[in-house]
């Protein structure tokens, strides 16, 4: 993000109520009315879903610098989803309609926050190819790379995260990750996962 993009963002929501969560804590459960938008500062978020099975079913993970729900603010979509700290968090919280007034009025912002709703959107239709086309193979492989794209390399996350994002079971996430750790694609322990060559996990997908 661009720092003339930040520093305004970061001047607007800091006029606002700052809050912290710890790991696991909810900031907006399903079907409520969230209670405006959270700009995150630190820490990350998970946005869900509850399977008719009880399974988590993970449709999006923020981190620094993001602020949502922009649908529900924007559209009056109706809220979901729930949105849980994945790890201690830092949030300013600001009322919808300020918002909305902040970012009309500043284009740069807008352009912004559009390019990155556009970043993700790539991120979904690719797993959303794999989901229809691909084995658990490369849907594991597009996991990981939309992963490291968006968070960096090596990754803090847990077969479960994994298994929940790519809706799969995490007994097939573990036998997938033997075969990339018996390439050499990547290393696995204590929930940090390194990708040795991002360049030939990618090569595995074609």
């Amino acid at each position: 993000m661009d720092l003339k993009i930040q520093k305004k963002i970061d001047e607007f929501f800091t006029r606002f109520k700052y809050q912290k969560y710890k790991k696991g804590e909810i900031l907006v459960r399903a079907d409520d009315d969230p209670p405006g938008i959270f700009y995150l500062k630190s820490g990350r978020v998970k946005e869900y879903a509850i399977s008719k099975k009880g399974d988590e079913l993970v449709v999006n993970m923020f981190k620094p610098i993001s602020f949502f729900p922009m649908s529900w603010a924007i559209n009056n979509t109706p809220n979901m989803y729930f949105f849980e700290a994945i790890i201690d968090i830092e949030v300013w919280r600001a009322p919808k309609d300020k918002v909305l007034e902040f970012i009309k009025a500043n284009p740069d912002v807008l352009c912004d926050l559009l390019s990155r709703v556009y970043r993700g959107t790539d991120g979904m239709m690719t797993r959303m190819t794999y989901l229809m086309a691909g084995n658990a193979y490369a849907r594991l492989i597009t996991e990981l790379i939309i992963h490291a794209k968006r968070f960096g390399n090596p990754l803090r996350i847990s077969e479960k995260d994994l298994a929940a994002s790519s809706g799969m079971t995490r007994e097939t996430i573990s036998r997938e990750m033997k075969t990339l750790k018996d390439k050499g694609l990547v290393s696995f322990q204590k929930n940090t996962l390194t990708i040795k060559n991002l360049k030939e996990l990618e090569n595995e997908l074609f």
